[in-house]
């Protein structure tokens, strides 16, 4: 809670530079307020004694709740202390519509964009993104990149700690939990200095790219656009500083631009340690997600194209069928293409072939990811395989450079068999609830994708997620983000102890 405190303040000198003084002031009085309440809770509880192992999914799950609603404060703060003349300054010369900063009045749409932020979901209250100030839109992705590598893993980074069993838990919760170096702090550090290096290098690619591309753009737009695109682009986030995303630059080229932050963004962050620090470039393809991936951008890029232009529901179906494919793999969301007019086929293949798989474990993404997806096809050629060998016959399962005994590959199975059910049963049944309580001009088709793009991390929508939409609608879509960005075990673990505690007890 204490660095949330200075994570929020950061913003401020932006709102500085652009002269938003009432937003500056939002954003110092919430980074005060958070900070107060971080150090008042550490020095209650000094004397506490080392969390216990099973302790550590709890404390992961709630930090994360508390995460978000601390930083849904400069949202709400801004929002009601900024005049409404001022507010409206934000508007674009020749816009005919109200600031999309209004909705942030509303204590639960601020929930939800900080939820979606600190996912990096990026489905967003504000209708209208040029309209909230700079200072907002730079939060918004600045917080999409923070939760990106993770707040923990930060945390974990920056902070001493004794070493143990529920530390190690700790970094698991949020990451692939390979052990880089011998100690927890020193792994999480090689994480942030990779995740750092990595967006520097796409800021300065992006504003080089969109320098040559579009010469007559103003270079402060420039400048602006790419921290914040390479910020939200790295992290799978999504957000975006224009009225109608990567869409709005209207340049074939620039969507092709957009692309490599994508695709950067869905691989693992012990991949780039791999990469940076142990110059292992031979990883781009022996490392099995990678490799996975690269090759589902392109066969995926390409069947998605082709349902397109069967349906003939875009004018570019190739350009809009690789980039969204891409952006749905990498649970990013930008989005170049109305999707509410594609076609039923290309909407569940997006779905189903994309969005929930995700990308790699380890990195900013969401979906069941792909080192699930592999292991579960890997595992199920296992099982039909074993039924043709005699019973004395001991057949191993190899993955990823590993060799498990029938015992231990029995046990994975199950454990990645059960989150894949459980991803599942949640996303149908909040689907199902949600169809209740959205328009009637909605299908089912459209509340599952709306759905999944809320519990795998997406920033895809069809319309629904809206400012005017139901409450109901828009809580579920909060839970389902706060799900799919900790991967579930961490908040059932959470609920379990509020109802049962937190001893073991045999049922």
């Amino acid at each position: 809670m204490a660095l949330m405190g200075f994570i929020i303040v950061v913003p401020s000198v932006v709102a500085l530079f652009y002269n938003e003084w009432y937003s500056f002031l939002g954003f110092l009085m919430s980074g005060i307020i958070t900070y107060g309440i971080g150090i008042s809770l550490y020095s209650a509880f000094l004397d506490a004694s080392e969390p216990q192992f099973k302790h550590g999914y709890i404390i992961a799950a709630f930090t994360w709740l508390l995460l978000t609603v601390m930083g849904s404060l400069p949202f709400y703060i801004i929002a009601n202390i900024t005049p409404p003349d001022i507010i409206q300054s934000f508007v674009p010369v020749g816009a005919k519509y109200s600031s999309s900063l209004l909705n942030f009045q509303n204590p639960l749409h601020c929930f939800f964009e900080s939820m979606s932020a600190f996912t990096t979901t990026g489905l967003s209250m504000t209708v209208h993104e040029p309209s909230v100030g700079k200072a907002i839109l730079f939060y918004r992705s600045f917080a999409q990149w923070i939760g990106g590598a993770g707040f923990i893993v930060l945390v974990l980074a920056l902070f001493k700690h004794e070493s143990g069993r529920s530390v190690r838990l700790l970094y698991q919760s949020e990451s692939f939990g390979m052990n880089l170096k011998n100690k927890v702090r020193d792994t999480t550090k090689v994480i942030w200095k990779s995740y750092v290096f990595i967006t520097l290098i796409t800021i300065l690619y992006l504003i080089i790219g969109t320098y040559f591309i579009l010469p007559d753009y103003p270079l402060a737009d420039t400048i602006f656009d790419s921290v914040n695109h390479a910020l939200s682009g790295l992290s799978t986030g999504g957000f975006s500083t224009l009225d109608n995303s990567i869409a709005t630059y209207n340049s074939v080229a620039m969507d092709s631009l957009y692309l490599v932050p994508m695709i950067l963004g869905s691989f693992s962050l012990p991949f780039y340690y791999l990469i940076f620090y142990k110059h292992k470039f031979n990883e781009i393809w022996l490392d099995i997600q990678t490799r996975s991936l690269l090759m589902c951008f392109l066969v995926g890029g390409i069947i998605l194209s082709l349902l397109l232009l069967y349906s003939q529901a875009v004018p570019n179906p190739f350009g809009a069928g690789i980039f969204q494919y891409i952006s749905a793999m990498s649970t990013t969301g930008w989005q170049t293409s109305n999707i509410q007019l594609w076609d039923d086929s290309s909407m569940i293949f997006i779905i189903f072939g994309a969005m929930i798989i995700g990308g790699a474990w380890g990195g900013s993404v969401g979906g069941i990811k792909i080192y699930r997806a592999l292991f579960i096809q890997k595992g199920i050629r296992w099982q039909i395989k074993k039924e043709f060998f005699s019973q004395k016959t001991v057949k191993a399962l190899k993955f990823d450079g590993k060799v498990m005994l029938p015992e231990e590959a029995n046990a994975q199975l199950a454990s990645v068999s059960t989150y894949v059910i459980l991803f599942f049963l949640i996303l149908i049944g909040s689907t199902f609830i949600s169809t209740f309580f959205i328009p009637d001009n909605y299908t089912f088709l459209d509340a599952l994708f709306e759905s999944t793009a809320a519990q795998t991390t997406s920033a895809f929508s069809v319309g629904i997620t809206n400012p005017n939409m139901n409450p109901v609608v828009e809580i579920i879509y909060i839970l389902q983000m706060w799900l799919g960005r900790l991967e579930i075990i961490p908040v059932l673990a959470l609920f379990r102890s509020i109802f049962m505690g937190t001893d073991p007890k045999i049922l």
